[in-house]
């Protein structure tokens, strides 16, 4: 190469190459714990009614167990469970009891919803006020499949009762899925599909009238 044409070339690399570095995008700071419970704070805190399609799962002492149905959710700590595998079970907790009936039983189960020792009851904070990093202490961050990411930690005051709940969240914040270990190892697993944020509730969703002749029981409290 000429001296001229050399010279020429250290000029264009020494203007050129540095403005191809300055262009480089900067790498996106790695998503904190903090950062992905605060998501799905938000997503939940703006929300007055859920509703979703779910799958539950359960095995543990020696059973296996899997039923479906859709979940309604309401603010304040209202939820109704209509299960179509079994058919004609329900769970439904009204903001004052919590009522348990499946078609064709002698009796309906009723228990004082501040009483609740129920593996469904955590969902209510999802639409109370929710603050995961209060909710469960230890909180963890792990990445998952499909651009997600699982939360795990222990329930604040159900620690003997629940060793593990995680959830698999979305990075808008949005839960597909949660799993709760029990402390003598039973797995209770609940997927969420087709969720419709602020759903509209039917007239007289959480009000429950037991079926004529069928008497209501109030359960015991845990012991």
């Amino acid at each position: 190469m000429r001296p001229g044409y050399l010279c020429v070339w250290l000029v264009v690399c020494m203007l050129v190459v540095p403005g191809l570095r300055a262009q480089k995008p900067p790498q996106a700071r790695p998503l904190t714990v903090h950062d992905v419970a605060q998501r799905v704070d938000r997503h939940y805190n703006q929300l007055r009614s859920l509703k979703a399609g779910f799958l539950e799962s359960y095995e543990g002492l020696g059973m296996r167990r899997t039923e479906s149905g859709t979940l309604l959710l309401l603010k304040p700590g209202r939820m109704r469970w209509d299960y179509s595998a079994p058919a004609g079970k329900l769970f439904l907790l009204d903001g004052k009891y919590a009522w348990s009936y499946t078609r064709g039983d002698a009796q309906v189960q009723r228990i004082a919803a501040r009483e609740l020792d129920d593996l469904r009851s955590p969902l209510r904070f999802l639409l109370g006020h929710t603050q995961l990093e209060k909710e469960l202490s230890n909180l963890r961050l792990s990445p998952a499949a499909g651009g997600r990411f699982t939360l795990s930690g222990q329930p604040r005051g159900q620690e003997k009762r629940i060793a593990r709940l995680t959830l698999t969240v979305t990075a808008e914040g949005a839960i597909t899925a949660i799993e709760m270990e029990e402390v003598d190892g039973a797995l209770t697993r609940f997927t969420f599909t087709a969720e419709q944020t602020n759903a509209p509730v039917p007239a007289g969703a959480f009000r429950f009238t037991p079926p004529p002749g069928v008497p209501v029981v109030d359960a015991l409290p845990p012991v």
